[in-house]
């Protein structure tokens, strides 16, 4: 579903823009960077992916449509083969990466990102946490007109999501989710945990939530500054039916942003 690895080869470009828009949207990369309790997200950018079926978030008052429950998964997803499995549907193609992009929006480096993700026809998920959200509505709002697709990345992107109580988690979803849809009207059916830190608990707060809990295969690190090449070197090395993630955080995505261009096809 995103294009975003300039693989030299053309099928490696072209694979990615070969994943459906709708179903596409799934993206399994992310950062473990890790983050404050009450993390003030980093950056976040937009492409091109009609929404799929959404889940309603867990207060009625905004006017979601009802939630539908989803099957408790005994762990996340990692993959788009993975996906399926748990979302049937059109099987993807056999070249085919997701990408992800955590934290944002952000108000400098999530527009940057859509503009680069936009001039190369790339689709991504951007995983967006509530309190980023808040104060960055139209952002948010650009992301999903942009036809990207969005998950659910908790309120405040609390650390050791796993080990906090059920009404915590439950907690940090739901609010989260009831900002992400009465902000762009798109109830995430998808859901990231903070640093991929998952439980029974968080496991099954996502479903109940209507969500399918979605993790990644491919980490770049880029958070860590390892630089330009290791970027590279993580990015290209994502295989078919993985993911590739570019998680953007404030202190660091201009470099970031550079350092994707590459890796566009063109």
């Amino acid at each position: 579903m995103t294009k975003t690895l300039r693989e030299g080869p053309t099928s490696r470009r072209q694979m990615l823009r070969m994943i459906p828009a709708g179903v596409g949207a799934m993206l399994l990369s992310g950062s473990r960077a890790p983050a404050a309790e009450e993390h003030q997200p980093r950056a976040v950018a937009t492409p091109r992916i009609p929404p799929t079926p959404s889940p309603k978030p867990s207060h009625r008052r905004h006017g979601a449509p009802d939630q539908q429950h989803r099957p408790r998964l005994s762990r996340p997803v990692f993959t788009l083969r993975e996906y399926r499995r748990a979302v049937p549907g059109p099987a993807f193609p056999g070249d085919a990466v997701a990408l992800t992009i955590d934290d944002g929006p952000h108000p400098l480096w999530t527009p940057k990102i859509l503009r680069l993700l936009a001039r190369h026809h790339v689709p991504a998920t951007f995983c967006m946490i509530g309190n980023q959200v808040l104060g960055h509505e139209a952002i948010a709002r650009d992301v999903v007109r942009d036809g990207h697709q969005v998950a659910n990345h908790t309120w405040s992107h609390p650390t050791h999501l796993a080990r906090k109580p059920g009404t915590k988690v439950s907690k940090e979803i739901e609010r989260a989710q009831d900002k992400i849809y009465s902000t762009t009207g798109h109830a995430p059916a998808l859901f990231r945990s903070p640093g991929g830190d998952w439980s029974s608990t968080v496991l099954g707060a996502a479903a109940t939530a209507g969500m399918v809990p979605l993790d990644w295969s491919d980490d770049p690190r880029d958070w860590s500054r390892p630089g330009t090449e290791a970027i590279r070197r993580r990015l290209l090395a994502a295989g078919p039916d993985r993911s590739c993630c570019a998680t953007t955080a404030a202190g660091t995505a201009p470099r970031r942003t550079r350092r994707s261009r590459p890796w566009c096809p063109r």
